[in-house]
């Protein structure tokens, strides 16, 4: 999978992106439509709500994210595409944690004892926290891992 946090992934094969181009519409527009479908397959994978989904994409209006769905994407704002390298990241590093997929799609909703959660599942940092909370969710399951790709 292509982790697109990553400034040179996921636009012409991987090639880099000249920071100049990273929020270039026609850039983001190029990485939006699999952006986009590999978030709502992860959503489906953790069983997430509608308001969870529209949460960890940054609450777009209800009729914007409807149309996500619908297959109309235009252009992601770089915003939006940096939350989905987050979840995707996040979903990789659970399923290199937990060999059992169901366990590693099920984490992000299981009460957690990590002080950075206190007691609540991971999704609520996810949602609440905006990107610092995916940032830190990401961080701390890579630090698990131990790797940061």
């Amino acid at each position: 999978m292509t982790d697109l946090a990553h400034p040179d992934a996921g636009y012409s094969g991987g090639a880099a992106i000249p920071p100049d181009r990273r929020r270039d519409p026609a850039v983001r527009r190029q990485m939006s439509g699999a952006a986009i479908r590999t978030f709502l397959n992860i959503a489906r994978d953790w069983q997430l709500s509608v308001e969870e989904q529209r949460g960890l994409l940054g609450w777009p209006a209800a009729s914007t994210y409807h149309k996500y769905k619908a297959g109309e994407i235009g252009a992601l704002s770089y915003d939006t595409l940096i939350r989905i390298s987050l979840v995707l990241g996040i979903y990789k590093a659970l399923h290199i944690l937990y060999p059992d997929a169901a366990l590693a799609d099920r984490w992000v909703k299981l009460p957690n004892a990590n002080p950075l959660f206190a007691g609540k599942p991971a999704l609520a940092l996810m949602v609440d926290g905006g990107i610092d909370g995916l940032t830190q969710v990401r961080r701390l399951l890579d630090a698990r891992r131990g790797g940061s790709a």
